[in-house]
């Protein structure tokens, strides 16, 4: 399974101002995903010198600060003779660069690199402005630093994957250049014209000490999230439709008898694709008036994960918003230990995404189900095959979405409720906020997927009622998806047309059609 890249809806950007100020989701994005260019802000500038001046002030004192003159975690009680205090910070990047397994997608260090970059922006690191300033060469160069899968335990902060990234700043370690090529750092430096750079007093772990690797995924995560909520709205009225059950239960005025935010848009979008159906029975002759659980309650589970969606934004927004790193230069010029590095508060929204990723996923397959069983799918073919017992139709389709669902339960296990201590016991509770976010990742891919076969399984149900005519908005999704899918027929080679619909899941094009014929989704 790889992990899912939803293009951005907006148009491209081309370059986002890095600044004293939060960045956006938007900013996130382009240069994670549309290599956007990074700049710094002029009062960014400003503010770095005024911190760096205050770390260099104390270079000279015989009082002992952390990250200045002092070891680190639980060797921060060795005072670090003046002489010695720039090979401290190489020694710290160099030992601390230690991940490995697979490498992290180029989207995930990319994100990781801006915020990191954000956070030395905020002037309360001590970092001079020269650093970020190579910083922004290195991500407007293209180059990526190879960073291994595993490495951090969210706390203090993604100490491996960063400490990879300072490590090419320094010309050390590999990467990968603006074409993919994997060399070594410092041939990707010189080819872009970067001169390395040579570290002074608490540089090197004001660059490892961050919760950007978690944020920047879960920044990613939130993007696509949000248009695979959607995407499922509009895969559960199609799911509707295709098995004639009734929309008088997402009628507005029984949403607000419940007046949950994700459920009452998630209803509204079920609503606005309904509109104008066919395929809904009413009149002489229903008597169905209860359908199932996954139809019926569909608004109040969607709901519940778009209302899981906005707490998490609301996280993301808050540390975008924050400048982590230990110890910090506080305002008034103070260098003070704190704990803000610590995970947690990303670790916790990311595990709760991976929840309602895998429930979400859990109901859209009960649907899918429904088709292929001939009583509960009221009148249509076994597994919608062509010719039963010949053809198979759906069958293994399901399965594909079963097997998914499966993985996906088990990725909502949390992470964060484990801490396995570290550094002699000095860093005694850790986040797992890193392993939260690499779980997340292949939970939203395998959502996209199962959402997929959902729409793919409801398109052919559909057709299969034919004369019978679904709503408009539901008529242009599914001829959206027959541009690439042909419609029922005998038993054909089924893995291309599963891609096929996820790659229209994954790039909008489903949402637009629905949006293009009239469905006013949010």
């Amino acid at each position: 399974m790889t992990t899912a890249l939803l293009p951005r809806a907006a148009a491209q950007r081309t370059e986002v101002l890095v600044g004293t100020g939060a960045l956006s989701f938007d900013d996130v994005v382009a240069v994670a995903r549309d290599d956007a260019r990074v700049s710094l802000d002029p009062a960014a500038v400003t503010a770095m010198t005024r911190s760096a001046a205050v770390i260099a002030d104390l270079a000279s004192d015989t009082r002992p600060h952390y990250g200045v003159s002092t070891g680190f975690g639980a060797l921060a009680t060795k005072q670090i003779p003046v002489e010695l205090r720039a090979q401290l910070q190489r020694s710290l990047v160099r030992s601390h660069a230690a991940g490995t397994g697979p490498e992290v997608e180029r989207e995930v260090v990319r994100a990781l690199m801006l915020l990191r970059l954000s956070t030395l922006a905020t002037g309360r690191t001590g970092v001079r402005a020269s650093v970020a300033d190579t910083y922004a060469a290195v991500l407007n160069a293209g180059i990526t630093p190879i960073v291994g899968e595993y490495g951090s335990l969210g706390c203090s902060g993604d100490l491996a994957p960063l400490a990879h990234c300072a490590l090419a700043l320094l010309g050390e370690g590999d990467v990968r250049d603006a074409s993919g090529v994997l060399v070594p750092a410092s041939e990707a430096l010189s080819a872009a014209g970067i001169e390395p750079v040579i570290l002074t007093e608490k540089e090197g772990l004001s660059l490892i000490n961050g919760t950007d690797g978690m944020l920047g995924m879960l920044v990613l995560a939130l993007t696509d999230l949000r248009r695979l909520i959607t995407t499922a709205d509009l895969a559960a009225a199609m799911s509707v439709e295709g098995l004639r059950g009734t929309d008088a239960v997402f009628a507005a005025d029984l949403q607000e008898l419940r007046p949950h935010p994700g459920q009452r848009d998630s209803a509204a979008n079920m609503r606005a694709v309904l509109a104008g159906s066919g395929l809904l029975p009413s009149g002489v002759g229903f008597t169905r008036v209860q359908d199932a659980y996954s139809l019926r309650c569909a608004p109040q589970v969607h709901g519940g994960v778009r209302d899981t969606i906005a707490h998490a934004a609301l996280v993301a927004e808050r540390e975008l918003a924050s400048a982590v790193d230990n110890p910090a230069v506080t305002a008034d010029g103070r260098v003070e230990s704190n704990g803000n590095f610590h995970g947690a508060p990303v670790a916790y929204a990311l595990d709760f995404l991976a929840i309602v990723s895998a429930d979400l996923a859990s109901m859209s397959e009960r649907r899918t189900d429904r088709f292929l069983d001939v009583s509960r799918n009221h009148g249509l073919n076994a597994f919608l095959a062509d010719d039963p017992g010949v053809d198979s139709g759906h069958m293994i389709a399901q399965y594909t979405q079963a097997g998914i669902v499966s993985e996906l339960k088990r990725l909502g296990a949390p992470a964060s409720v484990d801490s396995i201590p570290s550094s002699a016991m000095q860093e005694d509770h850790v986040s797992m906020g890193w392993a939260a976010a690499r779980k997340l990742r292949r939970s939203v891919d395998g959502l996209a997927r199962v959402l997929a076969v959902e729409i793919l399984t409801a398109a052919r149900a559909i057709d299969m009622r034919s004369p019978l005519q679904p709503s408009p908005v539901t008529a242009a999704v599914v001829a959206a998806l027959r541009a690439s899918v042909p419609g029922p027929g005998t038993d054909r080679y089924l893995a291309p047309e599963i891609a096929a619909s996820h790659a229209m899941v994954m790039d909008g094009s489903l949402l637009e059609a629905a949006r293009a014929a009239g469905g006013e989704l949010v």
